[in-house]
């Protein structure tokens, strides 16, 4: 089992549960140190091969996620795994996608979904969840 990423590691988000999550756009390299236990690829294409156990939401850039169930499995997963593994979440630039799944992950670890954009953007990066769309399906997460 991996140890966890550590709070001060680029691009980690600490959960209110203390669950640490890196983001990651994948047109940046990969950060120094620990390399992660499972990515959650966010793309509209199959991802490149990665060294680690990656899993494939295809999630067209500026859109959100085409099998809606899917995602929030791989979201719930990828939030329980974090307890105990190195766990991040990725697309093209880490912002958008990455942004409304991180925003969706918090709310399943109980921000409230009104606030959740707001936390991710405090906490993560402050143009998190770029789209009126994504924002939308952030808040309504909650009752999916």
């Amino acid at each position: 089992m991996a140890e966890n990423w550590s709070s001060t590691d680029p691009g980690v988000i600490r959960f209110p549960s203390g669950v640490l999550v890196r983001g990651r756009g994948l047109r940046h390299p990969l950060p120094p140190g620990p390399r992660p236990s499972l990515t959650v690829h966010l793309l509209g294409k199959r991802p490149p091969p990665a060294a680690w156990e990656s899993r494939w939401v295809r999630w067209p850039d500026f859109r959100l996620p085409k099998d809606r169930r899917q995602a929030r499995e791989a979201f719930a997963e990828a939030l329980a795994r974090a307890a105990h593994e190195r766990v991040e979440i990725a697309c093209g630039g880490g912002i958008g996608r990455t942004g409304t799944a991180l925003a969706c992950m918090a709310v399943l670890d109980g921000v409230p979904a009104e606030r959740a954009v707001e936390f991710v953007r405090r906490h993560y990066h402050r143009r998190a969840v770029e789209t009126p769309w994504q924002r939308r399906f952030v808040r309504r997460f909650a009752d999916a």
